[in-house]
């Protein structure tokens, strides 16, 4: 299980998150939505470490720490249990998709380049780019280079893949084939916490949705119950700008 207590994040005079208490269970897929702007992206990169949070705990298994005063290396054992899939793909340039996949092996857990290399061309085959191996980003769709993206995620057999809106820079041909490489991952019960504004897919695919706003997680459940019955008007409001006409909510 993942436990986040208190977690808080300021940049400057402005507090982007605000006190975050959110459970995450073995195999449970949350996804996060709320407006632009309202910390969503900064909880997520607070909790691998790609922004240092100023307050809070996090529990990841056994490991439990301090988020403002962890050492580096308690720091590194979370990026060795976390994944992280980024909006813009992150890809290394003068590597090619099965370098990219195999990268994170190598460097952060280690292993022999033979044996990464073996282990990427298993998930090549796993996200249907097997014969992509040896082709560099800039050959690659948009929607290939995210995938790959999704690929270096699962390599590193994470306890938790953490996704930032991965499909905000691609092109509408292209969202469909990332979101079918996540569907896959949600039925293997892969523990997931995905920011993203495809409110289909959280229907779809969450167990649980967490509505955030001005830093703060403002109310969570299934998204049977909170697309239909949402009891908070910020959510309800958010959700009358985001829906379909004929996702009407409960009159409330």
């Amino acid at each position: 299980m993942i436990k986040i207590e208190q977690l808080s994040k300021r940049f400057g005079d402005t507090r982007v998150l605000d006190g975050i208490d959110l459970n995450i269970e073995q195999g449970e897929i949350i996804v996060v939505i709320g407006p632009s702007g309202t910390g969503k992206s900064t909880l997520l990169r607070c909790l691998n470490f790609l922004e240092r949070p100023d307050g809070g705990r996090l529990t990841l298994g056994s490991l439990s720490l301090d988020l403002a005063s962890a050492s580096k290396s308690s720091i590194l054992e979370v990026r060795r249990r976390t994944a992280f899939v980024f909006q813009n793909y992150a890809l290394f340039a003068n590597k090619t998709a099965l370098e990219n996949i195999a990268e994170g092996l190598i460097v952060v857990n280690r292993w022999p380049k033979a044996k990464a290399h073996a282990h990427a061309r298993e998930i090549l085959e796993r996200i249907g780019m097997a014969d992509k191996a040896d082709a560099y980003p800039a050959s690659l769709s948009g929607g290939q280079q995210q995938r790959v993206g999704i690929g270096r995620a699962m390599a590193a057999q994470a306890e938790v893949i953490l996704f930032d809106e991965p499909t905000s820079s691609l092109d509408p041909e292209w969202v469909d084939e990332v979101l079918a490489l996540m569907k896959q991952l949600a039925r293997e019960r892969q523990t997931m916490l995905v920011v993203t504004h495809e409110m289909a897919f959280a229907r779809d695919v969450a167990d649980r949705v967490v509505f955030m706003e001005g830093g703060r997680i403002i109310e969570q459940g299934p998204p049977s119950v909170l697309f239909t019955s949402p009891q908070d008007p910020r959510t309800r409001d958010f959700l009358r700008k985001v829906l379909p006409a004929d996702d009407a909510l409960s009159p409330g």
